[in-house]
């Protein structure tokens, strides 16, 4: 089974930068896309951004478009979310996930989670 584990959050001034990694172990097909869901306090879980293997960038919420940038390491199986100009509304635990098909995490169900980790930006 497919293991996501995420690292790279913590607390940060806005305006400022922060570098999220997502490592995968266990078996993953060729096939499999990645992405990054948030959900903040009280609100519902939200794509963030998503990248297939050996594929372009497959989207990015308007939300996070032209400060956050995705991108993913093949050798290394890690995916990683680079956050810049960073705001409190951007304050949330992050999710790594992973697809079989880039349908399912389009639509915020994907087969595999990670466990998240917490940005938390101040003003």
């Amino acid at each position: 089974q497919v293991q996501l584990v995420e690292s790279g959050g913590g607390p940060v001034q806005a305006g400022g930068s922060l570098r999220l990694s997502c490592a995968a172990s266990g078996y993953t097909s060729s096939t499999y896309c990645m992405g990054w869901f948030r959900q903040a306090s009280g609100k519902e879980r939200e794509r963030v951004a998503a990248i297939c293997n050996g594929g372009p960038i497959t989207y990015y919420d308007a939300s996070v478009k032209g400060r956050f940038t995705i991108s993913k390491d093949n050798a290394k199986n890690t995916v990683y979310l680079q956050m810049n100009s960073l705001k409190p509304e951007d304050t949330a635990m992050y999710y790594c996930a992973a697809s079989r098909y880039l349908g399912s995490l389009e639509s915020g169900t994907p087969d595999y989670w990670g466990q998240g980790t917490q940005v938390t930006v101040s003003s």
